[in-house]
């Protein structure tokens, strides 16, 4: 990965995904989408339907989307830049503002009603980033990494980098690096500042999150490659760029072999606005499915071109160069059900016993891990050469790619078409009639390798 044609090609890349950042998200309006990038358990979302659903991995977030978390849930929020917000188990969170200002700034807020989230923000040039709890607002204007912590009659904002200012109805409150704010709701908005930071049961996740995004956005030793455009850490991690001759610099995910098509996991989902759109059931999914062009490569299969010119995000996939007799998934007609795509079979699905997990081909990293095993551009060529391989991983939390709407379950035991299947907002599941592919015989191309007081 450090040859120079491989740091050239990650130059190039860094600099369109950062000029596509800097456009608005939709050609006719205001409004920015950003990505929800992970869940785990039990996760639901209202996308402006005055309803919460379950969610699924790579659901667009746009204005005015609720989203909540139950015991056992977890999420993580991309936006354009790089920068996270991660949700814990019990937490409810709403994003009252994400839009684009005139001169071209990005402006987003968002609100924590209840629970914990970790935010680690990028501090982009013309950003405009608020975190409002419990009547406080927080305005970010430089790179921070901080925890909100809410409960009943009280709340704490630990600063693990950066430095922060907190406005309430009493005035301003400071918090440095390593401090830890904690507020007495109940009491006048009393503040008591504390010179540490108390350990919590999640920033151990947090902190693993963090370092996947950081080294594999900067996996290229180009210290040009900037690692604050959304999608690329998972980009990176789950696949590989190469140089095809008549299309230029290319991308495939690694286990992606004879018979894939980058449409056998995935959903319609339905948001107010601009209808049904493509939400792809991969980890990796969301730039590939909203920039550039999915083309059938004679003796690599399919591949996404990135493109030259980065036009406005869309919604729904476009492909060139389709074998005969592919046939896309079509979005429904009519209705707001969500509608699950599973053309391909349970065995495409890695399913992992204790601490193994085997990975079968055309799985597409479909129910690995993020970060769980170091070079999968070896294991991906096993996987070609044999058809199935049984990987040692990385101790780590649990962690699913979509267990509630079928995409990729990565906990123990064995995927079933049960378990691929999804649950509509209406409580009703709901699945695409589309015409399988025909298997692709081809091989894919080789991988690069303390004081008080009162405000």
């Amino acid at each position: 990965m450090s040859s120079p044609n491989f740091r050239a090609v990650r130059l190039l890349i860094s600099t369109v995904l950062l000029l596509f950042a800097s456009l608005p998200a939709l050609a006719d309006s205001q409004v920015r989408i950003v990505r929800l990038s992970y869940i785990e358990g039990g996760v639901q979302i209202d996308r402006g339907t005055g309803q919460f659903e379950k969610a699924m991995v790579n659901l667009p977030i746009s204005q005015g989307v609720r989203l909540r978390t139950s015991s056992d849930g977890r999420a993580e929020v991309e936006f354009e830049d790089g920068s996270t917000l991660r949700v814990t188990p019990e937490t409810a969170i709403e994003f009252p503002q994400l839009s684009l200002r005139d001169s071209g700034g990005k402006a987003s807020t968002v609100e924590v009603k209840k629970g914990t989230v970790y935010l680690d923000y990028a501090a982009s040039k013309n950003e405009e980033f608020t975190v409002q709890f419990a009547g406080e607002t927080v305005r970010l204007s430089h790179a921070a990494h901080l925890r909100i912590g809410i409960a009943d009659e009280d709340a704490a904002v630990a600063v693990f980098k950066g430095e922060i200012q907190i406005e309430g109805p009493s005035g301003t409150v400071q918090i440095k690096k390593k401090q830890t704010g904690n507020f007495d709701l109940s009491n006048d908005d009393s503040y008591e500042l504390a010179k540490n930071i108390d350990q919590e049961p999640f920033d151990s996740w947090d902190k693993q999150q963090s370092d996947f995004h950081v080294r594999y956005a900067n996996n290229s030793s180009n210290n040009s490659y900037s690692p604050y455009a959304y999608g690329t850490s998972d980009l990176a991690y789950y696949g590989n760029f190469f140089n095809a001759p008549g299309y230029g610099m290319m991308w495939q995910p690694y286990f992606a072999g004879f018979g894939w098509d980058p449409f056998m996991d995935g959903a319609w989902a339905f948001s107010p606005g601009w209808g049904f759109g493509w939400v792809s059931a991969y980890p990796w999914g969301w730039t590939p499915y909203h920039y550039g062009t999915w083309v059938f490569l004679p003796g690599y299969g399919w591949a996404w071109q990135p493109g030259g010119v980065w036009t406005t995000w869309y919604a729904r996939p476009r492909v060139l160069n389709a074998p005969r007799n592919f046939v896309a998934p079509q979005p429904p007609s009519g209705g707001r059900t969500t509608v699950v795509v599973n053309r391909g079979p349970t065995s495409t699905l890695a399913n992992r016993s204790g601490s193994k997990l085997m990975i079968p081909n055309n799985s597409a990293g479909l129910g690995v891990r993020r970060g769980e095993i170091n070079n999968l551009p070896k294991v991906s060529q096993q996987v070609q050469a044999r058809g199935t391989v049984t990987e040692r991983v990385h101790a780590a939390p649990l962690i699913r790619t979509d267990a509630s709407a079928g995409f990729a379950t990565a906990g123990s035991g064995s995927g079933s078409a049960d378990s691929r299947s999804s649950r509509s907002s209406s409580g009703e599941t709901s699945r695409a009639t589309t015409t399988p592919s025909p298997s692709v015989h081809s091989s894919a191309p080789p991988p690069a390798s303390a004081g008080h007081g009162h405000r």
